[in-house]
């Protein structure tokens, strides 16, 4: 498989992102490997959170959020899914499927070894990682959706979704950081707009991000159909604690919230929360309150899990 790597020049000096970077080999599925990226932050002893990102953005996304758990005495990992950030990019978009990137982040975090996780998905991050966590639940303490969705195309993605999709394939210019402008109620600055641009040196990098919105499971026999419904079946019989934290401009992922509400025993009882002021990229909008309320999830909970 071939695969391109941005090199490190383009990450100079970005606004935020003064974090260190870790790097971990793992198998593409064709006999090569693949070099994936992520911030470890914090007393690696701590009780860890995995804040997993989605389309089209990485790690940067989180770089609000990340202070504020390190400050409270948390370990924070936030990983570049393939295709993204700093992480390695396979060059054809058939390189590009559900499962491999679920069997990618599952070579990732095997590696880390990662126990009693807290969870922060957004985006794809979630359609990831809840796949994640239905495969290997005795790793995970608690779950915090943001954002997000399971879904296995036995319903409608709904217009705003169907618009984003048409959109993403026939733009000359997929151009992420006028996508996260347009997905933030706050608006991002024009430094923030060319750090989500930095992985991405020229069209040939976006394979990736080009692809993502393809892969979401939009009828019931897509090829990731069944494994997202055995995944439910996984998670709706799960009892750990689960918060959800959805934006209130999101159009894309409203209502989906209540899903995961009814479906996980574990969302009963929660303080779950409608963030104002906050668009699909809520980590941008509301980063430092999102934080807050995962750690107050966490109290809550017990930081065992």
């Amino acid at each position: 498989m071939k695969a391109l790597r941005t090199p490190d020049a383009a990450f100079a000096d970005l606004p935020g992102y003064d974090f260190a970077p870790n790097y971990t080999q793992i198998d593409d599925g064709e006999g090569g490997e693949l070099r994936v990226h992520h911030l470890d932050e914090g007393p690696r002893d701590a009780a860890p959170i995995l804040c997993m990102h989605g389309e089209p953005t990485w790690s940067y996304l989180y770089r609000k959020m990340i202070p504020v758990f390190v400050a409270a005495g948390h370990r924070v990992v936030a990983p570049d899914l393939v295709g993204f950030g700093k992480s390695d990019k396979p060059a054809e978009r058939s390189d590009y499927t559900y499962q491999r990137h679920v069997d990618w982040m599952t070579a990732w975090l095997e590696q880390q070894d990662l126990r009693g996780v807290t969870l922060v998905c957004q985006d794809w991050g979630g359609l990831i990682g809840l796949r994640l966590l239905a495969a290997m639940p005795d790793r995970f303490a608690r779950l915090v959706v943001a954002n997000t969705a399971l879904p296995t195309g036995d319903q409608p993605m709904g217009a705003a979704f169907e618009a984003w999709r048409d959109y993403s394939q026939t733009v000359p210019d997929f151009n992420s950081g006028r996508i996260v402008y347009g997905g933030t109620t706050k608006k991002i600055s024009e430094a923030e707009i060319a750090a989500y641009n930095a992985p991405y040196p020229d069209e040939s990098y976006k394979a990736g991000a080009r692809q993502f919105p393809t892969l979401v499971p939009s009828h019931p026999d897509d090829p990731a159909s069944e494994p997202n419904r055995a995944a439910w079946r996984v998670l709706s019989g799960l009892d750990l604690p689960v918060l959800t934290a959805f934006g209130a401009d999101d159009k894309i992922m409203a209502g989906i919230e209540r899903v995961f509400q009814k479906r996980m025993p574990g969302a009963a009882g929660q303080a779950h929360q409608i963030l104002p002021e906050a668009g699909h990229f809520l980590q941008e909008d509301v980063g430092p309150e999102l934080a807050q309320a995962t750690l107050d999830f966490i109290a809550a909970t017990g930081e065992a899990g």
